[in-house]
C-alpha cells in the first residue's frame, strides 16, 4: 500500500509512503496494528537521474515493509548545490517525526551524504544507514566531518569496486568511530545485489528502531 505525500516547506518536495502490511486475525489490513516506525529514504544525485523510484531505494523499502516498517521515499526540490537538498531531507524527517515514534534515515550515493549531513544537523532520527555515500560535496557539506556531530548509530555500506563515489574517507571515519561497516564485492550501483544490500540495511535499522 502506497500513498503520495507533499512534504511541507518552501520547496516542491514530493514523496511516496510505502506502508507495511500488518494483517489482522481475519487476514485483512488492520489500521490498529499499523507500525509506529518509519525510514526516510534519500535518493541519489538529482542531476544524474536520481529519484525516489531508484532501484536501491525500492529494494530497501521492500525489505523494511516486509518486516513491519514504513518507508518514505522522497524527491528533492529544485537543484540547490546540496544545500536545498539537505533542507529537503530535514523537512522529510520532520514530517516523519510528527507521525511516528521512531525514525530511521537511509540514503544512497548523494543521498547517503544527505542522510549523514541531515543527521549531523540535528534531524530527529534513531539511526542512519548510508549506501555508497559521497564524501564531500563542498567545504561545508562534508559527510566525513559530519560523523563528529551524529549522536546516533550509523551504518556505512559500500561496494569494493565502486569507482564513482568517494566512499573511502567515509568508511575510514565510520571505522574510527567503531560504527558498523558492510562491504560487498560490487560496483557503485550494486547491480544484481540490491536484495542482499537491502537486507543488510534492514538488519541494521530494525534493531535500532526497537522493532526486533
Amino acid at each position: 500500500m502506497t500513498e503520495t505525500i507533499l512534504v511541507p516547506g518552501g520547496r516542491d518536495v514530493r514523496a511516496t509512503l510505502d506502508r507495511a502490511r500488518e494483517d489482522g486475525a481475519d487476514g485483512t489490513n488492520d489500521p490498529a496494528t499499523r507500525t509506529d516506525a518509519v525510514v526516510v529514504a534519500c535518493p541519489p544525485h538529482p542531476q544524474h537521474q536520481g529519484h525516489r523510484g531508484d532501484a536501491r531505494l525500492v529494494a530497501v523499502s521492500d525489505a523494511l515493509t516486509a518486516r513491519g516498517i514504513d518507508c518514505l521515499r522522497f524527491d528533492y526540490g529544485a537543484w540547490d548545490e546540496g544545500y536545498g537538498e539537505r533542507a529537503d531531507t530535514l523537512r522529510a524527517v520532520e514530517w516523519a517525526a510528527e507521525r511516528y515514534d521512531r525514525v530511521g534515515l537511509f540514503g544512497f550515493s548523494f543521498g547517503g551524504a544527505m542522510a549523514l549531513l541531515a543527521a549531523a544537523e540535528g534531524a530527529a532520527v534513531d539511526a542512519v544507514s548510508a549506501l555508497g555515500p559521497a564524501g564531500r560535496l563542498a567545504d561545508d557539506l562534508d559527510a566525513v566531518a559530519a560523523f563528529d556531530r551524529i549522536p546516533v548509530p550509523v551504518q556505512v555500506v559500500y561496494g569494493t569496486r565502486d569507482d564513482i563515489a568517494d566512499w573511502e574517507p567515509v568508511v575510514e571515519r565510520a571505522r574510527e568511530y567503531h560504527q558498523p561497516v558492510v562491504e560487498f564485492a560490487a560496483d557503485h550501483f550494486f547491480v544484481g545485489q540490491e536484495a542482499k544490500v537491502a537486507a543488510a540495511v534492514a538488519d541494521f535499522l530494525l534493531p535500532n528502531l526497537s522493532v526486533e
